[in-house]
């Protein structure tokens, strides 16, 4: 080979080394930069160091979710700050993950996309940590403040009936939906961090509408008249005479129900002083020892409301505790009052 060729092989060869050597030393020291077009959860760290790029995503990401999310409702507030709610991102990992992509492909290709201002279009991950307990107990602790029962409607009563009890609505805060809403909040910087508490409104059992059809037979009994009323939904249907408990052995008052009932009922004799060789004995219904006639319902404690033969009884206390009533009225009242209906006694 000619003296001269040779040295201009040796030249070409010692331009391709420097220019090698020089790619290499550039591509050195964009190591830590990361490549146009980057972003981590969306925001933007093109061009930027590793250090910077923590900077920002610190900056933009954990920023916004350093404000505390607030629920109001009612007139009161609550807050979930975000040390209490323990919200946390692995920055370092994220950035670590830009870089890595930004170093994807061969030495030469990376270095002409520096050189021209390519870009590398990859969107890292950015999860944020948090406790779900945190967010439960804010939305237990709105539910306790906020949730209000519904209140039925019902009847207040007196010797001579009732007064009607008006139904109110009641309130309940829909806390899956509010649970749902924080928890989407709660990591998303961009997202509204003020909710006003869902409410959803509680119907009662028993409106005041409903009220008369809830409550179709209901006796009232008025000791010191010695009378005994039947209200058919609500309304009077029919008063009674009645007899009830002699000195020391009164007809208890309260409110109570009917327990059970009983044609022809059998007398389980009491074993009471004043029941005398018949105490604890039980006497068949229809007996002539059994003053249990006709019918019997049952109300509190061996207490209850039955027909008897001593019809001039009636209008006086002269019962052992029980309400007697003539035989025709017990027969008659009998069907009208179901198992569950209230007996209040004055």
């Amino acid at each position: 080979m000619p003296k001269r060729s040779l040295v201009i092989v040796v030249l070409c060869l010692a331009i391709l080394a420097g220019l090698a050597g020089g790619v290499y030393a550039y591509d050195s020291g964009h190591r830590e930069v990361i490549a146009q077009g980057v972003t981590i959860g969306g925001i933007d760290v093109g061009g930027l160091s590793r250090a910077a790029a923590e900077d920002r995503v610190r900056a933009e990401l954990l920023g916004p979710l350093s404000k505390p999310i607030v629920v109001q409702g009612g007139g009161q507030t609550w807050r979930l700050g975000p040390r209490e709610a323990r919200i946390a991102a692995d920055i370092p990992s994220m950035v670590e993950q830009a870089v890595g992509a930004s170093r994807e492909g061969w030495l030469l290709g990376r270095v002409v996309r520096s050189l021209t201002g390519g870009h590398v279009y990859a969107d890292i991950a950015a999860p944020v940590t948090y406790s779900d307990v945190a967010v439960v107990r804010l939305v237990d602790r709105v539910r306790q403040a906020l949730n209000k029962p519904a209140i039925d409607a019902g009847l207040r009563f007196n010797p001579s009936g009732f007064t009607k009890v008006p139904s109110h609505d009641g309130f309940a805060v829909e806390t899956g939906a509010l649970h749902r809403a924080i928890r989407a909040a709660v990591v998303d910087p961009s997202a509204s961090r003020t909710f006003v508490a869902p409410l959803h409104k509680v119907r009662p059992k028993i409106t005041t509408h409903g009220l008369a059809r809830a409550y179709p037979a209901v006796v009232v009994i008025d000791r010191s008249t010695f009378h005994l009323r039947l209200f058919e939904h609500l309304r009077l249907a029919k008063t009674y005479s009645i007899a009830v408990g002699q000195a020391g052995l009164e007809t208890p008052a309260g409110l109570y129900h009917v327990q059970w009932k009983e044609v022809n009922p059998v007398w389980h004799v009491p074993k009471r002083p004043w029941a005398g060789d018949l105490a604890g004995k039980t006497i068949p219904g229809g007996d002539p020892r059994n003053p249990l006639k006709a019918r019997w319902l049952a109300i509190y404690d061996g207490a209850g409301i039955h027909g008897t033969s001593d019809d001039g009884s009636i209008g006086s206390a002269a019962s052992h505790g029980c309400i007697r009533m003539h035989i025709p009225d017990i027969i008659e009242l009998f069907p009208q009052v179901p198992v569950g209906a209230p007996v209040y006694i004055a």
